[in-house]
């Protein structure tokens, strides 16, 4: 049956727009995040999509509501969390969730040991999250297909339960290694069926991870000599090839440690007269006496 729709009315796309002041929201993840172009495409994406529905419902336009539970897949330290909490936030301004927190919780916070354990767990952190997003992270290990007395089975049920009844006072974000997630969806139809927004986050290059070493940096008021940048790069492409790289994680590591490298430098140069240049910056050495550049394994 068509339907004619009367022109009459009209809406100020922009003044709706800033009245939700998501751009903010956005602009803060632009800036606190290096690269990740798709993730933070698909961020807007979700964010249009979420402000037209808004839109449609003031008008009183019928349609499905939007599915808002999602899945970010990717490795560790590429900003999933960093995300999930921005996107808590927009959902909050554009009224799709009361709060806007963001609660992040593992296997262990929701499945029990014991039987009669796992439905209380679940439940207490189900509440605690109720008017904001859950965010769980390496969700895969919630079902373990070769463990028949596992009780992960039990919190999924709950989970799939209140993410259908509920959907309109908890968002549910789902994270973990792409490979291992595409596995979990597969072996949980119910779960992929109510998971409609699926964001993978790339690694990051040689070039994004010094950019984000720099930050770092920036924020602890510290600064790397001319020749400090060619060493990380150096030691960021060694590291990408170690076992358990976790992108910005690593970068983060291998901060900490230059820093103690720096003032151990300081303190055993037996110099007492220090300029405030001496104290801020970050020495080539100080990234070459990682034991990665002396053929060993992790660092």
């Amino acid at each position: 049956m068509q339907q004619n729709f009367s022109n009459d009315t009209l809406v100020n796309l922009q003044e709706e727009y800033d009245k939700t002041q998501i751009q903010d929201v956005l602009d803060e993840l632009e800036k606190e995040l290096v690269g990740l172009l798709p993730v933070k495409t698909r961020i807007r994406e979700i964010a249009a999509l979420l402000l037209i529905d808004r839109l449609r419902k003031s008008l009183d336009l019928v349609s499905g509501s939007p599915g808002l539970h999602m899945s970010f897949t990717g490795s560790p330290g590429t900003g999933k969390t960093t995300v999930a909490m921005k996107m808590a936030d927009i959902l909050n301004r554009l009224g799709y969730i009361r709060k806007g927190h963001l609660l992040t919780v593992t296997r262990d916070d929701l499945v029990g040991q014991y039987i009669g354990h796992t439905a209380p767990k679940t439940k207490e952190v189900l509440k605690q999250a109720m008017g904001g997003v859950l965010f769980i992270d390496e969700a895969y290990y919630l079902y373990k297909a070769d463990n028949e007395r596992d009780y992960g089975a039990e919190s999924i049920e709950i989970l799939l339960q209140v993410m259908e009844n509920q959907r309109d006072d908890l968002v549910v974000i789902f994270a973990g290694y792409k490979d291992k997630m595409d596995k979990f969806y597969e072996s949980n139809p119910g779960l992929s069926s109510r998971v409609t927004n699926h964001v993978d986050f790339p690694d990051y290059s040689s070039e994004e991870l010094l950019q984000i070493a720099k930050l770092m940096l920036q924020d602890q008021q510290y600064c790397f000599a001319p020749d400090a940048d060619q060493v990380l790069l150096e030691y960021t492409s060694r590291r990408m090839k170690q076992p358990h790289f976790a992108n910005a994680r690593s970068i983060r590591n291998a901060i900490d440690r230059a820093r103690m490298r720096q003032a151990n430098r300081i303190f055993a140069s037996g110099d007492k007269m220090l300029t405030k240049l001496d104290l801020v910056t970050i020495q080539s050495e100080d990234i070459m006496k990682s034991r990665l550049f002396s053929q060993e394994v992790n660092t």
